[in-house]
């Protein structure tokens, strides 16, 4: 699924099918998810990518561009009964600004434009599971490593 910019400053660009893209794509994950990956199971290089291009090409991954600059990726999905938010990482030098709660905010307006709940995610030790907690999304299943999250359509006030 598309997703449509977000003025004045954020543009997101379908990645194509290419090593070049899905190495820029591999990088922002290693930088964004590599060390919560790391304080679990440390890091194996083979699998990692080998893990991460099956998702690749199974995802609609998007570069998120920020005032010129790719700063992440992220991928919407849509489902039958939802759309699902994956591979959403910001490099660590574009975390923490607010940046991430604007393009999660721009997200979910537009699964609630499609009238379906927003499914996710995150392995549970990850600090950004607070991030979707402040924008609606409750726990609805979980796995030994991860939460699985959903938000409503038009749930709670989105917050800053």
């Amino acid at each position: 699924m598309d997703i449509s910019n977000l003025p004045p400053d954020i543009s997101f660009d379908r990645l194509a099918q290419t090593p070049e893209a899905m190495d820029f794509a591999f990088e922002v994950k290693r930088a964004a998810l590599g060390p919560h990956i790391i304080a679990r199971w440390g890091w194996d290089e083979v699998f990692q990518r080998t893990f991460h291009e099956q998702q690749f090409r199974d995802r609609p991954v998007s570069r998120i561009v920020h005032h010129g600059q790719p700063v992440g990726t992220v991928a919407l999905t849509a489902t039958s009964d939802h759309i699902r938010f994956d591979d959403f990482y910001l490099f660590p030098a574009h975390q923490g600004q607010g940046l991430g709660a604007r393009i999660l905010k721009h997200c979910l307006a537009i699964a609630d434009a499609h009238g379906k709940p927003m499914r996710l995610q995150h392995l549970k030790w990850n600090p950004v599971g607070s991030l979707y907690r402040r924008h609606g999304f409750l726990v609805i299943d979980e796995t030994e490593n991860h939460f699985i999250m959903e938000r409503q359509p038009g749930g709670p006030e989105l917050a800053s």
